[in-house]
């Protein structure tokens, strides 16, 4: 009975990391059709991760509702972390994916993967990954313009950074990014409302 009612107590198929491994493609595209247009200018770079947020929810909770066991949440932020970190992002924020989806691996593990409100904490925490570069830049603006120079971003970009950068953009940025990510995770659950209620998933 224990495994009829919660199917998700099974170990992953090869299907189920397949669903997981172009779920994670979806959502590195969210994050990057959302977030691109912010990072591509120094002065809104530090909304990137906002921005990053706004369209993922429907797909991280679609990947939930595809997958409600042990695994897929982790593994989409370690991938999408590796994906960050070949395409040249700064390493904090590919850690910043990979802590963000083990640590909401563990939340939506909380509700057997079955709570949309869970599971859209869950995303919320891959979302903050996003916020890993800009906290170390804020913490160690030498480190990180180092790190990004030797890796071919502009001087110029980085000048006009730091001309708009201000201690107060840490609270936007954290708050904010929860904010949105919570938003996208609410429209997302009106969306999938019947795909939620064939998985058992409950609000």
């Amino acid at each position: 009975m224990a495994e009829q009612a919660y199917p998700e107590r099974k170990g992953l198929t090869v299907k189920d990391l397949v669903t997981t491994g172009i779920f994670s493609a979806l959502l590195c595209v969210t994050i990057f059709i959302g977030g691109v247009p912010f990072g591509a200018n120094p002065i809104l770079t530090f909304y990137l991760p906002l921005g990053s947020a706004l369209l993922g929810g429907p797909v991280f909770l679609l990947l939930a509702a595809k997958v409600p066991k042990r695994g897929p949440i982790a593994i989409a932020g370690i991938l999408i972390g590796i994906i960050m970190f070949v395409l040249g992002m700064h390493w904090a924020m590919a850690l910043g994916y990979v802590l963000g989806g083990i640590i909401g691996e563990l939340i939506a593990g909380m509700g057997r993967h079955k709570s949309v409100k869970l599971n859209m904490l869950a995303f919320c925490c891959l979302s903050l990954g996003a916020t890993g570069s800009y906290l170390c830049y804020f913490i160690d603006p030498a480190g990180w313009t180092s790190y990004m120079l030797k890796g071919g971003t502009d001087a110029s970009y980085i000048d006009t950074m730091n001309a708009a950068a201000h201690y107060w953009l840490m609270a936007v940025m954290l708050i904010g990014t929860v904010i949105v990510a919570l938003f996208s995770g609410w429209v997302g659950s009106k969306l999938l409302k019947k795909q939620f209620e064939k998985a058992g998933i409950t609000a």
